[in-house]
């Protein structure tokens, strides 16, 4: 811990002081750390610096950051309502005398704002300068913190230290479309929020869960824990068999079983975020104490949120005869697949693989139609199902992708006439989607969620390229089939321009792109647009394309200078072949 001297007596004004960041393990580590409490007769300054110091413990409830306010700041202040991460601990500064008496003092903070934590726990991009006052006021003979804003402050490696990311998964509200999923109804999306890490973690995430979705999710999910329901056990912990048994209030007693095992399943799933080991069971009791429902591993696993993407596990790319093919798991000899986009005079410039991998979308190599056809010997490629008014590498349709539904996504670039649009089944009638906050963009690039309720877009405003996160929402009968975007939200502001991104994982992307003036890099970012905790990815050169598998035990593809590139798990980038182009996965 870094511990800066005050001054002997305080002046009007003052240098900037730098609140030492605590200088501790890695965020893993389960050293717990506690604050110091205020020291008899400090000044004002040390008094905020130690006041800074101690909201970075690991206290349930800033017991000692709390000796340093007074009793009336005590109780108005929320440390839970907000937090604040800067890219360094605040700056400290005196900055005037508050009241022509002398009796009290305005302290400033600043720093520049990387991002806030509501009081939902929701992580949100906010880069911009950052200021705001404390006052300190006599309370007796001592100094104190009489006014403060709401909430925390603090620098990110101190934010990485005690916060971790959880996912909490909540059911996709699909509308009319509820029928197409291949899956039915029960498909969980992961709903990512940064919790205290050292804080009674299984209570908190359950509590968290049970409080329902951060709000931008909110209108493209449901839960199944009816409205009201609060947690009745306390401290809750796995058992040495990994299960979990809970107690719930009254508001959930009256659900029925086939409610309770969904309940169960959101439990289970979002818990498992939190143990190295698979959760065995969930136990739901009811608030007198008798038992609910139970939900083992094995009955979850028809719930699982990977399971849309059924046993979906082969790469394609396009070779340099414009053909499509496929990779075996161990990447060598690439073979194509049957059907016409296997076949020469495929001509095709990028394709997209249904998840069930027996039907693919291809875009023709001047980028102006769209076909589907099955994967099969003896098929038709058919007649074009999207036509764009203009072609070349900067127009014409972008790479289609495929949602869980069975539903055809693609943007068409034309200048003249930029949409996005969804062909039901793959196969239906175009349908442009409304986009809400565009704001004169063009859409390069799209991926959609194997959930279906989210879609990662690359869009170019004034010559640069960046990566947005939009809402799937559905019209809430079969009756009014209308799809829109709305929700934009920034992932990874930190880049310039995007070149690249592809899902990998139920609430991560893969990103390349580049910082200004910088080299292209690889990085995991969350759904969020938290860096969460995934390091960056060595990069094979220059990457044009790039492909992940919502599994994560998958490996990465790329199309690179050096040809199409795979990344496995724990191993170096391996060429596959020279020449290619369009690296995908199903989906």
């Amino acid at each position: 811990m870094v511990l800066l001297a005050g001054c002997a007596s305080m002046p009007d004004s003052g240098d900037v002081r730098q609140v030492g960041s605590t200088p501790r393990a890695d965020a893993d580590s389960p050293v717990r750390v506690y604050g110091v409490r205020p020291g008899n007769d400090e000044e004002p300054l040390d008094l905020v610096l130690g006041f800074l110091e101690a909201t970075t413990s690991d206290e349930a409830e800033f017991e000692t950051a709390r000796q340093y306010l007074t009793r009336r700041a005590d109780d108005r202040w929320n440390p839970s309502a907000e937090t604040v991460v800067l890219a360094q601990a605040p700056k400290v500064r005196v900055e005037r005398r508050s009241d022509p008496e002398g009796t009290g003092y305005d302290v400033v903070l600043s720093g520049r704002q990387l991002a806030t934590v509501d009081a939902n726990h929701a992580y949100a991009p906010d880069e911009k300068p950052y200021e705001e006052r404390l006052h300190v006021a006599r309370s007796g003979s001592q100094w104190r913190i009489d006014s403060l804003p709401a909430g925390l402050v603090l620098g990110e490696s101190d934010f990485k230290r005690i916060y971790r990311p959880v996912n909490k998964y909540y059911f996709a509200e699909l509308g009319p479309d509820t029928g197409k999923s291949a899956v039915g109804k029960d498909v969980l999306v992961a709903d990512p929020v940064y919790l205290r890490r050292w804080i009674d973690p299984v209570t908190s995430t359950v509590k968290s869960l049970l409080g329902g979705p951060t709000n931008w999710l909110e209108p493209v999910v449901r839960t199944s824990f009816p409205s009201g329901t609060e947690l009745k056990s306390s401290h809750l912990r796995l058992d040495n068999s990994n299960g979990l048994r809970l107690q719930l209030s009254n508001a959930a007693s009256g659900v029925d079983q086939l409610r309770c095992h969904e309940m169960a399943a959101q439990l289970l799933f979002t818990v498992q975020d939190l143990s190295s080991s698979k959760v065995g069971s969930v136990t739901l009791e009811k608030a007198d104490g008798t038992e609910l429902c139970s939900l083992t591993r094995e009955e979850a696993e028809g719930y699982a949120p990977d399971r849309i993407n059924g046993e979906a596990s082969n790469q394609y790319f396009i070779d340099q005869e414009r053909r499509l093919v496929q990779l075996d798991n161990a990447g060598d000899d690439p073979i194509h697949v049957p059907g016409p986009f296997g076949e020469q005079g495929a001509d095709l410039g990028s394709v997209a693989v249904a998840r069930d991998e027996r039907t693919a979308a291809g875009v023709s190599h001047n980028g102006r139609d769209l076909y589907v056809a099955d994967l099969k010997p003896g098929v038709e490629r058919g007649d074009s199902r999207l036509h764009s008014a203009s072609g070349g590498r900067d127009a014409g349709l972008t790479v289609p992708s495929w949602d869980g539904l069975g539903d055809l996504w693609v943007a068409d670039r034309s200048p003249s006439k930029p949409r996005l649009v969804r062909l039901a089944g793959g196969v239906g009638e175009p349908e442009e989607v409304n986009i809400t906050g565009l704001d004169g963009g063009r859409i390069v690039a799209l991926r959609v969620a194997a959930d279906s309720t989210r879609i990662a877009l690359l869009i170019e405003r004034r010559g640069h390229t960046t990566l947005w996160l939009g809402r799937i929402e559905r019209a809430t009968t079969p009756a009014d089939p209308t799809l829109s975007i709305r929700g934009l939200r920034a992932l990874a502001p930190q880049l310039n321009d995007v070149d690249a991104v592809s899902w990998a994982g139920g609430s991560r992307l893969v990103v390349a792109g580049t910082e200004s003036g910088g080299v292209q890099e690889l990085s995991f970012v969350q759904t969020d647009g938290s860096p969460g905790n995934s390091a960056t990815v060595p990069g094979p050169g220059k990457v044009r394309q790039l492909a992940a598998s919502e599994d994560e035990n998958r490996p990465l593809i790329a199309e690179a200078s050096d040809g199409i590139v795979r990344l496995p798990p724990n191993e170096n980038w391996k060429t596959v072949v020279k020449e290619g182009t369009a690296p995908v996965y199903p989906g």
